[in-house]
């Protein structure tokens, strides 16, 4: 089993898009195993976006980012950092395919609802950043048998 970082941000938050976008995931087949909602400081922010770190929009995202609660999430599943990557959508959702998440919520590429992992070692990275193993839940669903072969 993948498992990938996938963060709601504030936006979606604030939009009381989170259950939407939740549901999308799970009804991909995904299962959720690690979630809070918390405010992010300016700091940890820095931290999350270090690959930004000196690019002209960078000042701005973080004040975006730390201007409200955002949920942070572990998922995991067969390919589950593509899936939820295609689930997303674009990340500017103007050329989002319709049905996903960010073409069906977002217009601008500055508030686009939602961030995940794009690819294996950056889900490791902010999986460590954002949750201990401790928060990391290990369980299988009556459900799975009809999702996985």
């Amino acid at each position: 089993m993948e498992r990938t970082f996938i963060m709601i941000k504030p936006d979606g938050v604030q939009r009381g898009l989170v259950g939407e976008i939740i549901s999308r995931l799970e009804k991909r087949g995904l299962r959720l195993v690690g979630m809070k909602m918390m405010h992010l400081s300016r700091e940890f922010a820095t931290k999350h976006y270090a690959v930004h770190k000196g690019k002209p929009f960078f000042a701005g995202l973080l004040d975006y980012i730390t201007r409200g609660p955002v949920v942070a999430m572990v998922w995991e599943g067969t390919n589950a950092i593509e899936i939820a990557r295609r689930t997303m959508g674009a990340t500017n959702p103007a050329d989002a395919e319709p049905g996903t998440i960010r073409a069906d919520y977002a217009l601008e590429i500055g508030r686009n609802l939602i961030h995940g992992s794009d690819g294996a070692e950056t889900a490791a990275t902010e999986i460590a950043l954002w949750f201990s193993e401790e928060e990391i839940l290990s369980y299988e669903r009556s459900i799975d048998p009809w999702i996985y072969e």
